[in-house]
């Protein structure tokens, strides 16, 4: 196909990527630079010859959400050797990249901005995997945007604020125009983005008969965004937002804050942020004052649902916990296959869900690529018009502004410090329009 691309079903050990290549020449003898070891892992490659081309993914490697990441890196090599480290007639070989300090114990500034330039200017690289939150997401989509005979597209499994694809409430002044800085989209996500998810949890919120709820953020552009999102629903369904305010991650205490909200009659406090900004002990202490009559609400900064327990111990028992998409097991035939094959590769045969998304994103770029010229444009391009039928995580395109037409948010609650699955919401966009 000239333009868009389809991406069929994972079928036992295939993956079946249902794309014909356009505008493709013949095998080339290029062959691809390795990005820098001080980032990046060794390229992954064991196809016939070397790769031509090297896709990257930029994920927090160190920190509490590590088991989680490390693993959607194993998905995405899951994938490529599923589909013989081949796009189309291109080869191609995988460089996992950290974008993460340990002494940040999460993603970094610096970091995102080198690694991002390091994408850049190795013209090697021919599309990323990327990034999980979205505050690394500002910084390097503009880098990749500019990037020489780009832009380079790039496919994020995870990030959700709204900024970076469209404009709307809680969003900056200048998005998301300011991340495209040549004009052209590069930028795709297969993840619903905060206005969904907000939606979402102020509906869970309703259906949970809450109705005076306390409202926090990290004061990072997603942990704000996503808190916004949720208030603006919660007050159109007729919830009644008591306060909305931030915390601060390098506190020691949290116990005047929760003081505050026990005083102002909140019958629950949505935490809008990460849980590497010190969430557990935020968690910790307002259970300690607030107890259990009083409802803990958050998004998807706050798993894996380990790390949380890891933080706060038994006081995240009870907690509501949003993640965008469905459950493994409601996903499709697809998906299940994949959740099974993959899962039996696994120590305990768990699958994390954002592996499922890593590994959906591995596809939609494997299929754009194949589907392209062979240049960083072309790959974007192509992107930016993605048609996924039967894929693992269901049938849906991506926009013109580069999000996903498919937008369901699983809400799960932790029980005896697991995850459970709860509910899945899927919010009409009536409501969407107001977050």
């Amino acid at each position: 196909m000239s333009r868009g691309m389809k991406v069929g079903a994972l079928v036992g050990l295939a993956v079946l990527l249902a794309v014909v290549a356009a505008g493709c020449g013949g095998k080339s003898s290029k062959k691809a630079t390795a990005l820098p070891a001080s980032a990046c892992s060794d390229i992954y490659y064991q196809g016939s010859g070397s790769p031509q081309f090297l896709i990257a993914s930029d994920l927090p490697l160190q920190g509490s959400g590590r088991t989680q990441t490390v693993q959607m890196t194993q998905a995405i090599q899951y994938i490529l050797k599923q589909a013989n480290f081949k796009a189309g007639d291109y080869t191609i070989g995988y460089q996992s990249c950290d974008d993460s300090t340990a002494q940040a114990g999460k993603w970094d500034s610096a970091k995102c901005s080198s690694n991002a330039n390091d994408y850049a200017n190795n013209n090697s690289v021919i599309g990323v995997i990327g990034t999980f939150n979205s505050g690394c997401a500002e910084i390097e989509i503009p880098v990749l945007n500019r990037a020489p005979n780009g832009p380079v597209g790039m496919i994020s499994p995870a990030n959700t604020y709204v900024g970076l694809t469209h404009s709307g409430p809680g969003t900056a002044p200048g998005e998301p125009e300011k991340y495209y800085p040549t004009g052209k989209r590069n930028y795709v996500r297969i993840v619903a983005a905060d206005d969904f998810q907000g939606a979402a949890d102020a509906l869970n919120a309703q259906g949970l008969k809450l109705t005076k709820i306390y409202v926090l953020n990290d004061k990072e552009a997603y942990g704000q965004g996503v808190a916004t999102n949720f208030k603006n629903s919660a007050v159109s369904l007729g919830l009644k937002v008591v306060g909305f305010t931030s915390w601060d991650g390098k506190a020691s205490s949290y116990q005047g804050l929760a003081t505050q909200i026990k005083q102002s009659g909140a019958d629950a406090v949505f935490i809008g942020g990460l849980i590497c900004e010190n969430g557990g002990k935020l968690v910790k202490d307002l259970r300690a004052t607030l107890g259990t009559g009083v409802t803990l609400l958050a998004p998807d900064g706050f798993t894996p649902v380990s790390a949380v327990v890891q933080g706060a111990g038994t006081a995240a028992n009870g907690m509501y916990i949003s993640v965008a998409g469905v459950p493994n097991e409601q996903l499709g035939p697809a998906g299940q296959a994949f959740v099974k094959d993959f899962g039996a590769t696994q120590s305990g045969g768990t699958v994390d869900p954002y592996s499922t998304y890593a590994a959906q994103a591995a596809s939609v770029l494997l299929a754009s690529i194949a589907a392209s010229d062979g240049t960083r444009a072309g790959v974007a391009s192509q992107l930016l018009t993605a048609k996924v039928i039967n894929g693992l995580l269901g049938t849906f395109n991506i926009n013109k502004n580069g999000d996903t037409t498919s937008n369901p948010v699983t809400q799960y609650k932790v029980v005896n410090g697991a995850s459970t699955t709860y509910k899945v919401i899927t919010p009409p966009l009536t409501l969407v329009k107001v977050s």
